[in-house]
């Protein structure tokens, strides 16, 4: 196997070792490459949303209701909680997305002082479209590795990911 070509990390982490070669920079070749990835990933599916109208924020919103199921209706604070957002960003998120005509607030039937906010047809026909397009993107993107490598980084990234969230 062919080592990979050197990258930007690889030139950080060398001017480290010339300046404090005591330091141990294995965690920062793992993390600055996965600052990096997300990063140019994140400005690759902003790319994929454009042509829908739509940001990478609003497109959680409308897949976070997309995968709910039928009828596609969660409570704001439902939402808030899965994206990990406030309340006053959520807010803005829905006020945007609702002007669009891709969803709709209404009352809860269970909960006086409650909110649901519904996907609309339009909402629901634009977000099949959409996740289809950002998954090209990442497909392609992971094309750089085999499927048995994807499958084992993404192995990899699961038990990285639950140790930090202890």
């Amino acid at each position: 196997m062919t080592e990979p070509p050197k990258d930007p990390v690889d030139a950080i982490v060398d001017q480290w070792a010339a300046v404090r070669p005591d330091l141990d920079t294995a965690a920062m070749e793992v993390f600055g490459r996965v600052f990096r990835l997300s990063r140019a990933m994140g400005d690759r599916m902003e790319k994929a949303y454009t042509p829908y109208g739509i940001s990478r924020g609003e497109f959680d919103v409308l897949a976070t209701l997309r995968r709910s199921g039928e009828p596609y209706a969660l409570s704001p604070r439902q939402l808030s909680a899965t994206l990990m957002l406030t309340t006053g960003g959520m807010t803005g998120r829905l006020d945007k997305l609702e002007r669009a005509g891709l969803l709709r607030r209404s009352p809860d039937p269970h909960d006086r002082r409650g909110l649901r906010v519904t996907l609309t047809e339009k909402g629901l026909e634009l977000i099949d479209e959409a996740v289809g397009a950002g998954l090209a993107v990442q497909t392609e993107a992971l094309a750089a590795l085999d499927a048995d490598r994807a499958a084992q980084l993404a192995d990899l990234l699961r038990e990285l990911l639950a140790g930090t969230e202890k």
